[in-house]
């Protein structure tokens, strides 16, 4: 199979190659899926600069999500999956193979049915941005009639957010930096957008929700934000943050100002998720896609030959949306 891997971490253009190797074999409990897109994320550029880690294999083809159909299973008791279009997710997660290739062998339950009416393109978006957003989003329990706050309301999470929340009953503000990014928050279905930049967020939250703020948000970047978050949170409201900048990091918290909201602040690691609460997402994530209401703004296409002008363009935040890899 023709698949985009390095051996050592680095500079994209520098440290990717793109060549024929061995197909890879579905073992008990594990599909193997023929590759039509793979997504790319943030963590995949984390993996291979080295941003907390070394090299955890010899090899890595990265990814950890993609969508495409089944094609060989290694239970003959599922030998019916051949042939669903499926979406992946965190293929790479502990293995050294990823969604960039032709093939990809993951356990069964990460290959997720895609419904007929969603696209490959949809289905490689899902993945890290869908489930992290759902997290963020209801691990506090339902949002129907609630109000929602997404910090950064363009990026592939914050979009995927926006969605989810429009999707279950949410009143949904969102903050960008530019008339761009307002398109691609208002084209989710956000019912407020403010520009960060030139806005009292605070201001305009408080004054549009009766002064009561909002219950959840979701911030792409908590240590930024942490004030306007506190500022807008409702008394018992929840801020998710699921993003940095760098591995050293730290958040300095005001304390009395949390206690007297009364504020829950919740890290969101998708990794370490509990599988319960990632069912429980598949299944909300799906009924969303099924219904029509999920449609993720796509920024850039390229091929598999030239996945590190994508991992560039990710890196250099040149492009709004969603980077994807046509394989």
């Amino acid at each position: 199979m023709k698949a985009a891997f390095y051996e050592r971490q680095g500079p994209a253009h520098e440290v990717f190659c793109v060549a024929e190797i061995s197909d890879p074999q579905p073992g008990p409990g594990e599909v193997r899926v023929r590759v039509h897109v793979s997504g790319l994320n943030p963590t995949d550029l984390k993996a291979r600069t080295g941003f907390s880690c070394a090299m955890p294999f010899s090899r890595i083809i990265p990814h950890q999500d993609g969508a495409g159909v089944i094609d060989a299973v290694g239970d003959p008791k599922e030998a019916g999956r051949v042939g669903q279009r499926v979406w992946v997710y965190e293929a790479q997660y502990g293995r050294p193979t990823g969604t960039a290739a032709d093939y990809v062998v993951v356990p069964s339950a990460q290959a997720v049915p895609l419904p007929d009416n969603v696209s490959f393109e949809v289905g490689a978006s899902l993945g890290i941005p869908a489930l992290t957003a759902h997290r963020c989003l209801f691990a506090d329990g339902d949002i129907r009639g609630r109000n929602v706050l997404v910090q950064g309301g363009a990026g592939v999470v914050g979009t995927a957010a926006i969605l989810l929340a429009k999707w279950a009953g949410a009143w949904v503000a969102a903050t960008v930096r530019n008339e761009e990014q307002a398109a691609v928050a208002r084209a989710a279905g956000a019912d407020l957008v403010l520009n960060r930049l030139n806005e009292d967020v605070a201001a305009v939250v408080k004054a549009r929700t009766g002064n009561m703020g909002v219950d959840r948000i979701v911030d792409v970047n908590v240590k930024a934000n942490l004030d306007i978050d506190l500022a807008c949170l409702a008394p018992g409201g929840v801020i998710s943050s699921y993003a940095m900048t760098h591995a050293t990091d730290a958040l300095t918290l005001p304390l009395l100002s949390a206690m007297v909201h009364g504020c829950v602040l919740r890290f969101v690691f998708i990794y370490s998720v509990p599988l319960a609460a990632k069912i429980d997402a598949i299944r909300d994530i799906n009924a969303c896609l099924a219904s029509g209401n999920y449609v993720p703004h796509i920024g850039m296409s390229v091929p598999l030959e030239k996945i590190a002008d994508a991992h560039l363009a990710l890196e250099s935040a040149s492009v709004i949306g969603k980077v994807l890899v046509a394989v």
